[in-house]
Formats: C-alpha cells, structure tokens, sequence
C-alpha cells in the first residue's frame, strides 16, 4: 500500500506524456471524460451563454462580441481543442500540456497569448486534485478542466448581471477573478483540516487511541497536497504580475499581488499545520506513553506489596514436624496464625504508607511534585 502511495505521488508530479509522439500533439488518455463546453460572450451592453455550439458557431461569437469565456469540462474531443487552437492561435505545446493532467502550476507567455495552469481542490469524499488550464488572449478566456463543477460560480453571476468591473474590463481582470476564486476555494479547505486538528487534539488528552494518530497522518498527507499546489501557485501567480507581453494591466497586476499575498497565507498556514500534526503525534505519543507508566506503576505497586506477604505465608506453610527444636515456635503456638496475618497486614500498611509519603500513590499532581521534591 506505501509502495502504490509513493507510486501516485510521483505520477502526480511527473510530466507523463508519451515521448514517442511528437511534441505538439493533443492525445487525451483513454480515462478521459466527454467534452461539454460553455461559452459566455458578453461585452458592449448584453451578455450571451449558449452550451455545445460548434466550432464555426464559436468563430462567430468571438468575431461578433468584444469579449468571450469559453469554459470545457472533459478532455475527450481532441478534434475539439484542436480547432480551438486554430481559432484563438493557441500554441499545440500548451494543448499538449491541456490533456496531460499531471501538471504543476505554471505561467508560460506564448506571446499571443499567456497559457496558465493551476490545480483546484475538492475535499469530498476525500482530498483530490484537479488540473484546470487557463487560456488568456486579448479579447477571450478559455479554461480547460477534466471534471464538471467548479468554484466559478460567483463570477458567472457577476458576468450575467451585466455590471461592475469584470463587465467593463479587459479579459485579463476576468483571468484575475478565476484564479482568485481558486485561491479562495483553498481556505475552507485549509480551515476545515484545521477543525479536525482542534478535534483530536481534545481527544488526545483524554483517550489516545492508534485510530487518532492515522487520522493525524491522513491530515498531514493532505496538507501536504495542498502545500504541492499552493506553492507552484504562487511562483506563477508572481510570473504572471511580472509578465511583458501587454495582456495584462496595470491596475490587474494590482489585483493579482492580493492573490500573490494570500497564496502566501495559505503556504504559512499550511506549514503551521504540518508542523502542529507533527507536535500532536509527539503529544500522543506522549500521553500513551504516560497511560503505560501509570499502568506499570499500579503494577509495580501491587506487585511490591504482595511479594513480601507472599515470603511470610511460604515460610508459614512449609509444614515441617513439629517434634523437631529446630521448627518454627509459631507452629504450636495458640495464636501464630493470627500472628502471620498480622505481620502480613503491617507489612501491607507499612508499604502503602511509604508509598503514600513518596507521592507514589493518593496524591495529585502537585502533591507528587511536592513529594518528589523533598526527596
């Protein structure tokens, strides 16, 4: 199970396209998803959605509206993507990267346009990473994911009420907002691991149990994911402020060193979480440790006691002959067995009062420091 863990991890990092094909060649994999696509045209007073339109119906769009967004989810129709290229002037080697969906975040400048990559989030059922290409050009936007759904919502409904400045500004500001709303979409994520910490570490001091400490490591696992994607994130976000192509504005760039700053946050909080995982595994461990020495300790208690106990009651039941001088006196004596129950109970006594003194046992913990520093 370790060995196919590491085995994702390094799929998850590693370009895998094929190097026995040509550079430039869009080949989705054969787990891909059928293509759906949606394109909003808005611009010059009107905003206009259609769904599954063809290619020429797409051409017309961007020649009719100042501005389009054209959004796919699935990678299955390369003949697709390849007329898009043909369309918008996109680069084959930034189509090729499209389809192969192991990639870190990057920002590379083609000149016409500005290919950028990044990966979302979703932590139901579980933590997983997904690739979502972003196409930037003087009039449109195209972004490429593989699975339907997204965090996109809100800038949908801020472009279909047709104002404010995602409306009136260049697509560069569109840009900015679709990668604000991924950065975004990574502190409820960030916030809820937080919660489970919180959780575990009240439990932890009360019933360390080994269930715990593989919820620990399943939280550090996934902030880990979230640290492989938030950091190439951020170098991109920063390579695109400093971009010189013209694609991007001015006051976008102020913008995007907000999004800079909070890719920032979140690798500071990602690390603090990593390391207080790292702290409540010690905490556990300690605390189990703890439990074990109170254990031994009771143990070692009951054991002290009753040894001696167990040495009088064998000297007394030997059962030697009583004819013998030699023999324990005790033996005919009227009361030796209350003597030998006797000496057993004041050595008991005698035990759990040195015991008591030493702050061993009946004491708090501030009794036992007490204790232990006067000895």
């Amino acid at each position: 199970m370790a060995r196919k863990s590491r085995r994702r991890k390094r799929k998850y990092a590693v370009n895998v396209r094929n190097r026995f094909k040509p550079p430039g060649l869009v080949t989705p994999s054969e787990e891909a998803r059928p293509s759906l696509w949606q394109i909003i045209a808005y611009g010059g007073g009107e905003v206009y959605q259609e769904s599954q339109c063809t290619l020429e119906r797409i051409r017309e769009l961007h020649q009719t509206h100042p501005k389009i967004w054209l959004n796919i989810d699935g990678l299955k129709d390369a003949a697709f993507l390849t007329g898009l290229g043909e369309i918008f002037g996109l680069h084959p080697l930034a189509l090729e990267d499209t389809v192969n969906q192991h990639q870190l975040a990057k920002c590379e400048d083609y000149g016409e346009s500005i290919f950028f990559v990044s990966r979302m989030l979703n932590i139901e059922p579980q933590l997983e990473s997904e690739q979502l290409c972003l196409f930037l050009g003087k009039d449109f936007v195209i972004t490429v994911q593989e699975i339907p759904g997204d965090c996109f919502q809100a800038v949908r409904d801020r472009l279909h009420k047709n104002a404010g400045r995602l409306v009136t500004s260049p697509p560069d500001y569109l840009a900015y907002s679709i990668l604000d709303s991924i950065v975004d979409s990574y502190f409820p994520i960030v916030d809820r691991l937080a919660d489970r910490l919180d959780e575990i570490e009240d439990v932890i001091g009360q019933r360390p149990s080994q269930s715990l400490l593989k919820q620990l490591h399943a939280i550090r696992n996934d902030l880990l994911t979230i640290r492989r994607a938030i950091r190439p994130l951020r170098d991109a976000v920063n390579q695109l402020i400093r971009e010189t192509t013209g694609l991007i504005q001015g006051e976008t760039r102020l913008f995007l060193r907000d999004c800079y700053d909070h890719c920032q946050q979140l690798i500071e909080l990602v690390e603090t979480y990593r390391d207080l995982c790292s702290d409540m595994r010690d905490y556990h461990l300690s605390m189990v440790s703890l439990r074990m020495n109170e254990i031994m300790k009771v143990l070692t208690i009951i054991a002290t006691i009753f040894i001696p106990l167990s040495f009088v009651a064998s000297i007394y039941g030997m059962n030697f002959n009583t004819d013998s001088p030699w023999n324990m006196p005790e033996l005919n004596w009227p009361f030796g067995y209350v003597f030998a129950l006797s000496l057993m109970l004041a050595m008991a006594l005698g035990f759990v009062f040195y015991f008591w003194r030493s702050g061993w046992i009946f004491a708090n913990e501030t009794d036992s420091g007490d204790h232990n520093g006067q000895t």
